[in-house]
């Protein structure tokens, strides 16, 4: 495929830029580690060799009270300077641009992380924040006005190429445009041109501040995704309005924080929202940025080519392959380790305190101490068992000169990625076993598939060392009835050794249970493509298609804790669960477990003993280790154990690519 516009230059401002791929803002939390700035600096530099066009920071406060409460995210003062200067000399010796987000949170800044009250236009608590924001005064909203020129001028000294000011996703300039964050009656809330007056004067302020050509993006909300929001209409009249107070390109967002809509998770189709970005553009005369579930080149490059936008805003795919741009000029495509918008290790670890990294590509955030040193000796490595730890391991081992052989008893790779991919909304994780199996091709690793190894073949080939990935095996409870023929494990039916009835009932609520159930109920509905014929033809109306929407399938999953969807994510944990609501589950918890009957399971739920119908009983129960290779070689070889057969429980890919790396830099 032709790769054309994307690596056409652009002008921002008096900046041009070599390509149309932008980095967008990511907080990435590695400025509470130890020597946090420089690890800044290296994950930034990291991302300009690999030649993307302009990387904009995490939100860097122009107010105490606006900010996130950690050091180097911060410029509303003059030492703030030289700090914030390591990152654009980090970045610039690479070859690469660099922009600062100028930020504040408004009524989503955490009193626990800054120490001070957050603040708001209206004193209106943000369903995500504990603490209730006070109203600004006039004089206030000056002082932050001023606040948001002060820094763009001191990222100017700092060598920043530009700046972007943050204006969507729900912080404090999109809560001032908001109606349903904005109560005010004065000259800064009520009527539409009033509650824009902030953003604009914002915008004003700053290119005063900065003088004509300097680069000025402005991240504008596109899709607020909240009831009773900012209208279509008036979002493109204030991008017509940003234009005019000086900006220099418009960056659409979608979505704020406290949304009930999905709109980066892995179950958003790929571009969804770049139709927002088309309007947008069709209002205004400066460069759009389109952005969310943008990762890969070739469909940036087909956004561009269809005049959605001039650019191409790509956050999370550079944390999986900071080399995506390189690798995609190259026509290296099935190289790229693509970002499968998992959340699991980026955004659930901001939203738990944590640093970013990422579950495809754990050197993210470990630029530094994780760099690849070939090995000082070359040895014959054997991994045992093809699937996350396992293949991530061997990738690594074979980049630093090891000779590898994999050997796996499936036929294929991937382990329990080939039930992921299965799922509905999930199937990314085939881009992951895509970038496996090229990397081991070309890195000339042994693939050997249905082989079931063992301690005295491993032992007679020579291998000098050994590591252990041979996942888990599904967990059998005790439980009476549970050798009928009509229960199954998840296993089974994930692999298609086991047929499902129409009466369902899973016994376990974890990951895999939701997962296992969505699937179920979708392979019981009308296919994606046969709704869209139906409604075209107005062959049945939206209502009627709503309704057969529901699986005919009735799916119950049970649990005996207060909790359905354990060892879900964080940020789609919420996402996940309303789905299966709205497919017709039945979700169950504090549940007492009686007997398996040829009829069905029979419990004891809120007081009452009843029996759940059931022509299929499915056990998802959790794991145990499958580490019984391990204890066999252990006095005999040098062995290592990763992945589920060091630990079970739920499935947990992000810990498996994690250890597979890092037992892969340690042989």
């Amino acid at each position: 495929m032709a790769i054309r516009r994307v690596f056409e230059p652009i002008q921002i401002g008096q900046l041009t830029l070599d390509n149309r791929v932008m980095m967008g803002s990511m907080h990435v939390g590695l400025e509470r580690l130890e020597g946090g700035v420089q690890r800044l600096a290296a994950f930034y530099a990291e991302r300009a060799k690999g030649k993307v066009g302009l990387i904009v920071t995490g939100g860097v406060a122009v107010l105490p009270e606006g900010g996130m409460g950690e050091a180097y995210c911060n410029a509303y003062a003059d030492h703030h300077v030289e700090q914030l200067g390591h990152l654009t000399q980090a970045v610039h010796a690479a070859g690469g641009k660099i922009a600062m987000q100028l930020f504040h949170a408004g009524r989503y800044a955490y009193k626990e992380t800054t120490g001070l009250e957050p603040v708001a236009p209206s004193p209106l608590q943000a369903p995500i924040n504990r603490t209730k924001p006070r109203e600004l005064s006039p004089e206030e909203i000056e002082r932050t006005i001023q606040a948001f020129a002060d820094a763009a001028l001191r990222a100017k000294r700092a060598g920043f190429d530009g700046v972007e000011i943050m204006g969507s996703e729900g912080y404090l300039i999109n809560q001032f445009l908001s109606p349903v964050t904005n109560h005010r009656t004065d000259e800064w809330g009520g009527d539409f041109e009033r509650r824009s007056r902030f953003g604009i004067e914002v915008m004003k302020r700053v290119r005063g501040a900065v003088g004509e050509g300097y680069p000025v993006i402005f991240r504008m909300s596109g899709l607020d995704l909240i009831p009773d929001s900012t209208t279509m209409e008036e979002t493109l009249e204030f991008a017509r309005q940003i234009e005019a107070a000086g900006a220099d390109a418009l960056n659409v967002g979608i979505g704020w924080h406290e949304s009930k809509v999905p709109t980066i998770a892995m179950m958003v189709p790929r571009g969804a929202y770049v139709w927002v970005a088309k309007q947008v553009k069709e209002a205004v005369n400066i460069p759009v940025i389109a952005s969310n579930r943008i990762n890969d080149i070739r469909q940036a490059d087909a956004i561009l080519e269809d005049q959605y936008a001039d650019m191409v805003s790509m956050a999370r795919p550079l944390l999986a392959d900071p080399d995506i741009v390189k690798k995609s000029m190259e026509g290296r495509f099935d190289e790229v380790n693509t970002c499968i918008a998992c959340n699991q290790a980026c955004l659930d670890h901001i939203f738990e305190g944590k640093t970013a990294s990422c579950l495809v590509n754990p050197m993210a955030g470990r630029e530094e101490e994780w760099k690849l040193a070939s090995a000082p000796v070359r040895k014959k490595v054997a991994v045992v068992g093809a699937g996350p730890a396992g293949l991530e391991a061997a990738r690594v081992l074979a980049e630093r000169g090891h000779q590898v052989v994999v050997l796996e008893r499936q036929t294929q790779i991937g382990g329990q990625l080939t039930y992921a991919v299965q799922v509905p909304g999930k199937s990314e994780f085939a881009e992951t076993l895509r970038y496996y199996r090229t990397k081991l091709r070309l890195l000339g690793v042994e693939v050997r598939l249905g082989v079931e190894a063992s301690a005295d073949q491993l032992i007679a080939e020579g291998f000098d060392e050994v590591v252990i990935a041979t996942g888990v095996i599904p967990r059998i409870p005790e439980l009476p009835g549970i050798d009928l023929p009509h229960v199954v494990s998840y296993a089974q039916i994930f692999e298609k050794k086991a047929s499902v009835g129409s009466r369902v009932v899973i016994i376990g609520a974890g990951g895999i249970a939701c997962d296992l159930s969505h699937l179920l109920a979708e392979s019981a509905q009308l296919s994606s493509e046969t709704m869209k014929y139906l409604l075209e033809y107005r062959i049945v109306e939206p209502k009627q298609l709503q309704r057969m929407q529901t699986s005919p399938r009735r799916i119950s999953i049970l649990r005996r804790g207060k909790h359905v969807g354990t060892g879900l994510g964080k940020t789609t944990r919420w996402a996940v669960l309303a789905n299966l609501k709205r497919q017709g589950v039945e979700m169950l918890t504090e549940v007492e477990y009686r007997e398996i009957t040829p009829e069905g399971v029979r419990i004891v739920h809120q007081g009452e003993e009843k029996l759940l119908p059931a022509d299929t009983v499915v056990i998802a129960a959790g794991n145990t280790p499958n580490n019984r290779l391990y204890e066999a070689l252990r006095e005999k070889l040098p062995v290592h154990l990763i992945g589920g057969a060091r630990e079970a429980g739920e499935l947990d890919a992000k810990r498996a690519i994690y250890e597979g790396a890092a037992i892969g830099r340690n042989i």
